[in-house]
């Protein structure tokens, strides 16, 4: 018993050892990008009558940094809830960075993002289009001041070096941990059992990994992503989770918009166009 377990243990910490130069290369041009580029985002998607496709594109650079920023930007009503929802459409949090440490997947990351892109520019614009600017009142806050809340969770004072560093080794134990457990669950309860679980081989496997997505870290997308990866989730699924995964943007959400109504119906909002493009795209 001792010797399968360590031999999972060396087979998971081997496997994810491989991606460490992979993920800190990935987050070091990418916290580049962000540092560079958040200060500038309250403008860009507040002043914009097609702030959908602004987020859009913004979101989809991975960690889950924008879409906090989104967030606390809605909350602070500088932004419309079409603009928000596409944010968090098209965040898929540590997703492309696992892609990016297996070259194999790279057909399939670009189309992972195109699609997320296309999905969050459309559900965004009818959005606001159907339900309009919910809150049409003067910002509470400025852009200043929505971009100085956002600085409070991104330790931005370690520089892009440690923070690099720091979310390169943070998801790291997490892909350790994901695939530990994969492999563990796999070895106990056996791959049918698995598969019976995740509705493998069903038109409803999008609905599961919906509800996946919306773990309010970036467990979701590790979990996502290796399922993926591993042939336990079809591609449509895969869209549906991470669509749903925002990373902790909902979380912060909740609490920073005092409107629970308006944020239940924000996240139900996410989890339909979610399902229901992962569901679409199952059946081609």
């Amino acid at each position: 018993m001792w010797e399968l377990f360590l031999d999972i243990f060396l087979d998971a910490f081997l496997d994810s050892l491989k991606m460490l130069p992979f993920l800190f290369i990935a987050y070091l041009i990418l916290e580049y990008i962000e540092h560079r580029s958040s200060a500038k985002l309250a403008h860009v998607l507040g002043s914009s009558k097609l702030g959908a496709v602004g987020g859009a594109i913004l979101g989809c650079v991975p960690q889950c940094g924008f879409s906090v920023t989104a967030a606390n930007l809605y909350a602070g009503k500088v932004i419309s809830v079409g603009t928000l929802a596409a944010v968090f459409l098209s965040t898929s949090d540590e997703a492309l960075p696992l892609m990016l440490a297996h070259p194999e997947a790279y057909p399939m990351m670009f189309a992972l993002l195109g699609l997320k892109v296309a999905i969050a520019v459309i559900a965004g614009l009818a959005i606001d289009l159907t339900a309009g600017r919910i809150r049409k009142s003067s910002p509470e806050k400025s852009e200043e001041e929505a971009i100085h809340e956002m600085c409070k969770t991104c330790h931005c004072e370690h520089g892009i070096w440690g923070s690099a560093l720091r979310h390169t080794l943070s998801i790291f134990l997490f892909i350790f941990a994901v695939l530990l457990i994969l492999n563990l669950c796999v070895e106990l309860i056996g791959e049918e059992t698995l598969a019976s679980i995740l509705l493998t081989g069903s038109a409803f496997q999008p609905l599961v990994a919906g509800l996946i997505g919306f773990i309010p870290n970036c467990a979701a997308s590790v979990l996502l992503t290796e399922l993926y990866l591993a042939g336990s989730i079809s591609f449509g699924s895969a869209i549906a989770g991470l669509c749903t995964s925002a990373g902790v943007g909902i979380a912060v959400l909740y609490r920073v918009n005092r409107n629970v109504k308006e944020n239940l119906l924000i996240t139900l909002l996410l989890y339909i166009v979610g399902v229901a493009s992962g569901m679409v795209i199952q059946l081609f």
